[in-house]
């Protein structure tokens, strides 16, 4: 790999390494916004190999926007569930009422990691070819 793309593709592992630890330490909110940094972190990866801008942080619209072959529709659910932790597991104002940690579980957190874990191992094989 040459270019900016080795960093971004390095500090999604350490994303999702660190989403695995919140795991253990039952920080489940922050396993969940890990999980979708990794994932986010391992598209731009992709947008830097082909040259492209990624704007945003929305993981469905980088996955949908890739152009041609790249493009991943068996992705798009896992995409758009990890969309979901991105504001929600940080911003208490988010729900009505209560801290986030309040509303995230260790299945939420279990889940959302395996999510990304998907899309960083398609961002790979991208990379890679």
């Amino acid at each position: 790999m040459s270019g900016r793309q080795a960093d971004w593709i390095r500090q999604a592992e350490r994303d999702i390494e660190h989403a695995r630890r919140s795991i253990e330490a039952k920080d489940y909110e922050w396993a969940c916004f890990a999980a979708h940094q990794a994932a986010e972190k391992a598209v731009k990866a992709v947008y830097q190999k082909i040259g492209a801008e990624a704007w945003g942080h929305s993981i469905t619209v980088l996955l949908t926007e890739l152009p041609g072959k790249r493009k991943s529709t068996t992705l798009l659910d896992a995409s758009k569930e990890l969309d979901r932790h991105y504001i929600g597991t940080r911003y208490p104002d988010f729900h009505s009422t209560g801290a986030p940690g309040d509303y995230y579980t260790r299945k939420d957190a279990e889940r959302a990691v395996g999510n990304a874990q998907r899309v960083i191992d398609y961002c790979k094989d991208i990379l890679l070819s």
